[in-house]
């Protein structure tokens, strides 16, 4: 393509100046033809002019408008030989010129370390999966409070977010858990520690009424607490957990909303109101 644009800028400037070429310039036959036998063309023209030698041979001086005349036509072809050897050695040196470099030339590309949002969130479902499977509960203990009886503080503070602790119980079925309920009533005494809930269309019940060492089940309620219950599947099984719905400071009480607004229930219990 260099080619063919030098020999159209030779041709079309061979035509405006009227330089004389014979015939139209060719790429083809021209592009083999290097600077240095261009250079010793145009030499030997010189050389030529200088001792006053042309085709039709020395030039008298009788005959001074017959030599002007030969040396116009001389100069006329020694133009046109510098202009294409002008144009050749600009094309060349233009092919040779080092091409822009990148950056990566220079330096190699960094991948970056950054792990995206699903591979995080991948982690954190595993780490709470590790928490549940071996029963974590610390910085937690338990007090008894006069007038309302035992409730759960912090001893140390969590972030917005963390995991607190597992409710943990007996997973039923609606049927069994409604079953159980009932039997429940016949006691006045058997407290309320089922917290039912939905999960994949079905609604389960954790039964925490039996008496165990586990944290989870003697955590008060309040409309406005700093725990929130969220399902936390672990290969199919739902599991209900506490999280710190804010920043939680040591020796605050840990609450959370139990979630029942029953007239039966509110009845039964009034604190549920607050």
């Amino acid at each position: 393509p260099g080619s063919v644009l030098i020999a159209a800028a030779i041709n079309f400037l061979s035509a405006v100046l009227d330089i004389p070429t014979e015939g139209k310039w060719d790429a083809k036959e021209q592009k083999t033809k290097s600077c240095a036998e261009m250079g010793e063309k145009s030499a030997a023209s010189e050389l030529k002019e200088s001792s006053g030698q042309t085709k039709a041979g020395p030039i008298k001086d009788n005959k001074p408008q017959a030599s002007k005349n030969r040396s116009q036509a001389v100069h006329k072809n020694f133009d046109t030989e510098t202009l294409v050897l002008t144009l050749i050695c600009l094309f060349r040196s233009e092919n040779k010129a080092p091409k822009n470099k990148k950056v990566t030339d220079y330096f190699p590309i960094r991948r970056s370390n950054r792990k995206t949002k699903a591979e995080l969130k991948s982690e954190e479902h595993r780490h709470l999966d590790d928490l549940i499977k071996n029963g974590v509960e610390e910085g937690m203990e338990v007090k008894v409070i006069e007038g309302k009886g035992r409730g759960v503080f912090a001893v140390k503070g969590f972030k917005k977010g963390d995991f607190v602790v597992e409710y943990s119980g007996d997973l039923l079925e609606l049927s069994e858990a409604k079953a159980r309920e009932t039997q429940y009533a016949q006691d006045p005494s058997t407290g309320c520690y089922m917290y039912y809930f939905q999960y994949q269309t079905k609604t389960y019940c954790v039964d925490a009424t039996k008496e165990s060492s586990r944290l989870g089940r003697l955590i008060n309620h309040s409309k406005s607490g700093n725990c929130q219950t969220r399902l936390h599947p672990i290969e199919g099984t739902p599991h209900l957990i506490l999280i710190a719905s804010r920043d939680i400071s040591a020796d605050e009480e840990l609450l959370y909303d139990y979630g029942d607004r029953s007239k039966t229930s509110i009845s039964a219990h009034p604190w549920l109101k607050y």
